[in-house]
């Protein structure tokens, strides 16, 4: 085993690194993974940007990184469904309490739960890290390392089409076509949405989106008030949407979302924003539309692995970039820029394959 163990470290707003840091030994319920590739999320770039995100705050060094996949090195002593050698997706939040939302099975709004890269627990872009063993799950041999680490984003999109109760015939509209909307739109065509309306400010974003299997796309324009954009969308469908999912947290967009869709329907707003809204509440309160939030996700990586080994599912477009770890720097560059969709760290020199 290499002995050095280089990592991204955030040490405080602007101040992104690369270091050696010491190969971390597994606890009796972990497993020590060689990383192989770590997709860059957002949220990375934004504590990196800012220093925080919300609540969040970066107070000491951070190791950056949660959307994982890697091969297992060595076992806790405890472990025993797992071996040296499985290729393994990482669940980056570990709930640390048996409390009542661990219990009923919602453990993603444990406040004390444990999470990859959220201050102030470390993450996993990194040549080797080490995780609770239960949150590591096997991958077939059929999915890649690369569709292993994007099982986070596409659980969000999953966990926001369980809570929009999206199925069979269900028409659906996405605000927003990043790496999250797009998600959104593989896993609600894959659970039977009839049509899906996707909106961006970017005509690429929307291209793709179109390869992914989207409907309709709506160009938004800077200028384009809510309500006529609801009215586009209504004209695209021949009718209001059973669900909009918001996956931009920009207020007008959640304004959009409202008035876009049906009476007695469903919004679920994925995208943060800022912490207060202006929105047409008494709009929806009078139609009954729904109001869902989603943090996270929870009970997710199963049904991905299955969705993706199926081939029920396809992410692999999503992943435009590739970049050892070493050129981290310019890797969180090209995400910040917002070229592309999806940036991944290949960290295992010896095996940079997808």
């Amino acid at each position: 085993m290499a002995e050095e163990n280089l990592s991204v470290v955030l040490h405080s707003q602007g101040d992104l690194r690369l270091e050696n840091r010491s190969i971390p030994e597994p606890g009796p319920d972990e497993v020590l993974l060689q990383m192989h590739s770590v997709g860059i999320c957002g949220s990375d770039v934004h504590y990196w940007q800012h220093g925080r995100i919300g609540d969040f705050v970066l107070t000491k060094p951070m190791v950056l990184g949660h959307e994982a996949a890697g091969q297992v090195v060595k076992l806790g002593s405890a472990v025993t469904h797992l071996k040296v050698g499985d290729r393994v997706a990482i669940e980056p939040g570990v709930p640390r309490e048996m409390d009542e939302f661990f219990k009923n099975g919602r453990y993603n709004l444990s406040p004390t739960i444990f999470f990859c890269a959220t201050p102030p627990d470390s993450g996993n872009l990194c040549r080797y890290y080490t995780h609770n063993a239960n949150f590591c799950y096997k991958l077939p041999d059929n999915v890649t390392f690369e569709e292993g680490a994007l099982i986070e984003p596409l659980s969000v999109g999953i966990h926001a089409c369980r809570r929009a109760g999206v199925t069979l015939g269900s028409t659906v509209f996405i605000c927003g076509a990043g790496p999250i909307g797009l998600v959104c739109l593989i896993v609600a065509k894959a659970m039977g949405a009839s049509k899906v309306v996707i909106s961006d400010l970017v005509p690429e974003r929307l291209s793709m989106a179109e390869e992914l299997g989207a409907d309709f796309q709506v160009k938004v324009k800077r200028e384009d008030g809510p309500q006529r954009l609801a009215k586009t969308v209504e004209d695209m469908l021949g009718a209001q949407p059973h669900v909009t999912i918001e996956c931009t947290g920009v207020e007008s967009s959640i304004q959009t979302a409202i008035y876009a869709t049906r009476s007695g329907g469903v919004v679920v707003l994925v995208g943060l924003g800022s912490e207060m809204a202006t929105v047409p509440l008494i709009n929806a309160a009078v139609r009954e539309v729904d109001i869902r939030g989603v943090f996270r996700y929870c009970n997710t990586w199963p049904m991905a692995i299955n969705m993706l080994a199926s081939g029920k599912v396809n992410v692999k477009p999503l992943v435009t970039h590739r970049f050892p770890l070493e050129q981290a720097a310019q890797a969180f560059e090209t995400t910040r820029q917002g070229v592309g969709i999806k940036v991944m760290l290949k960290c295992n020199q010896s095996d940079q394959n997808p």
